[in-house]
């Protein structure tokens, strides 16, 4: 039997913390439900409409645990799980007919005002929307739904591993992704104020945006300032999101002053690529996002036992997903930074850490520490230069 000793972190018995009396479930804010049987814990189950129900206990659990660990409460996660479905299909359906309708409209105006289809980057918003908020949480549906209604004993189990890692690393802190979030709010709050007040749109972008000329970069200082900005609050929305979980699961097991350096060398090799591939301005900070996202597929590969196998193949879904977004959508996704970015992170990865069977994560040293520090502080420095561009 393995020891706890030999778990990664999120895998061992103490993952979620002790078991409360009786039969009970926690939600995602950390909130404890107590049940007066284990009847009335698969109804919480079964009713669960916003899949609040995270982790639960019993009294022959040694801890908190997933439900799916526990094979009692399998038919009540199946029925649950179908509902979710049903319900992830008709919201997937009503967002395509949305973003599909106002398709349909911008390329009938475009081609009636214009002469042309694709006139402005109106039409690829709203078709990215499309794909984004409709098609592929409708596809998700369609296969959860499958897999909910042929589900067999023991299939539940086997998903566990991969529920836990996801759990445990929802709960876990991550100061300094925090951080950088929060640099990314500040930076847009003063971008939305500032267009407010511009009469010419998009101003901000030319004020400290990544501009261009002869491959290179008009102002050095753009590389730092750009990827703070964006073109839209789709464009925050995204580059928050991804933020939030690669900056967590960076910070989690590669500690935070990987993040912070992968972040900033893939941001500004990624700016440096686009400013030798592409001609159009650009902002956002996919560069050093795609950084991040290379640096989990080297790191995690190099220490296998970190994370669950199908967590690791996610992440390549992930970059799939990106490139096949920026084929279709090449025309305003800047294809350059995501290339650079995600190299730069790989290569990051594979020269600072070197294979590993531990189960446990990496050890941070003085020298991380120090240079980890220098970069976070380049990153606080580059997101208050972009708002003193904006704002003088």
């Amino acid at each position: 039997m393995t020891s706890d000793h030999e778990l990664p972190v999120w895998a061992r018995a103490d993952a979620f913390g002790p078991a409360g009396t009786g039969w009970g479930w926690i939600d995602r804010r950390g909130r404890r439900v107590e049940c007066g049987s284990f009847d009335e814990l698969a109804q919480a189950i079964v009713k669960d409409a916003g899949a609040r129900v995270d982790l639960v206990w019993t009294p022959e659990a040694p801890g908190q645990v997933l439900p799916e660990e526990i094979p009692e409460l399998h038919p009540a996660l199946r029925e649950a799980r179908i509902r979710w479905a049903h319900w992830e299909i008709e919201e997937g359906k009503r967002q395509m007919m949305l973003f599909g309708a106002a398709t349909l409209a911008m390329v009938a105006w475009n081609f009636l005002a214009k002469g042309k289809i694709l006139a402005s980057g109106s039409v690829g918003l709203a078709l990215l929307l499309f794909v984004i908020l409709g098609f592929i949480p409708w596809y998700q549906g369609i296969k959860r739904l499958k897999k909910a209604r042929i589900w067999v004993a023991g299939e539940m189990a086997a998903d566990a591993p991969v529920l836990r890692f996801e759990t445990w690393l929802a709960v876990q802190k991550a100061p300094a992704t925090r951080l950088l979030l929060g640099l990314m709010a500040l930076a847009g709050l003063v971008q939305v104020f500032v267009e407010w007040h511009e009469p010419l749109p998009m101003a901000t972008v030319w004020m400290a945006g990544l501009t261009k000329s002869a491959g290179a970069a008009t102002d050095g200082w753009r590389l730092l300032t750009a990827p703070f900005l964006h073109g839209h609050w789709l464009h925050w929305l995204m580059n928050a999101s991804a933020l939030a979980y690669l900056g967590k699961r960076v910070e989690v097991f590669a500690r935070w002053p990987h993040f912070a350096m992968a972040f900033a060398i893939s941001a500004w090799i990624g700016g440096e690529a686009s400013a030798r591939y592409m001609e159009n301005t650009s902002v956002g900070a996919s560069g050093g996002l795609m950084g991040l996202l290379g640096f989990l597929l080297v790191f995690e590969s190099l220490h296998r036992r970190l994370v669950p196998e199908s967590a690791r193949r996610r992440l390549l879904a992930g970059v799939v997903l990106t490139a096949a977004i920026g084929i279709v959508f090449s025309h305003f996704i800047d294809n350059a930074a995501h290339a650079g970015g995600l190299v730069a992170g790989m290569i990051y990865a594979a020269l600072v850490f070197p294979k590993s069977a531990s189960p446990h994560r990496p050890r941070t040293t003085t020298v991380d520490l120090v240079l980890g520090g220098a970069a976070l502080g380049l990153l606080v420095c580059s997101a208050l230069l972009a708002c003193v561009k904006m704002l003088t």
